[in-house]
Parts: C-alpha cells; sequence; structure tokens
C-alpha cells in the first residue's frame, strides 16, 4: 500500500468533507481515505497497482473541488 495527502480547497461544511471521501473511497484499490474540512486535506492510502496519485486527484476536481 501507498499513501499520499494533498490539499482541497472549496470544501465549506462536513457534508463536502463526505462528499470527498465518498469520492476517494469508491475508487478500485483506496483502502483509506481521511478527509479534514480545516486544514482542507485528504490523506489516502491506496494500492498502486489499481490507481495512482492522478487519478485521486482528478476524481476530487470532477467532484467540483480544487486540488492543491
Amino acid at each position: 500500500m501507498e499513501q499520499t495527502h494533498f490539499g482541497i480547497s472549496g470544501m465549506t461544511c462536513m457534508g463536502c468533507v463526505a462528499s470527498v471521501k465518498k469520492v476517494l473511497t469508491a475508487i478500485p484499490g483506496v483502502s483509506k481515505a481521511e478527509v479534514t474540512l480545516k486544514p482542507g486535506q485528504a490523506q489516502v492510502e491506496f494500492d498502486a497497482a489499481q490507481t495512482g496519485v492522478a487519478q485521486l486527484r482528478q476524481a476530487v476536481e470532477d467532484a467540483g473541488y480544487d486540488v492543491a
């Protein structure tokens, strides 16, 4: 398993946090996703054979949030 973390902007409430976590955990290969509102960030544990950092970031952006 690999881990990554990245900043997320545009989240304004705990509903946003839940949405981002749902998007990330729906990706095949993601075993764990922790998302915090302040500071806006995600820590993700994933299987690199199934997904990668670019796909994780793209999923968050597709959900309407900005990735730093």
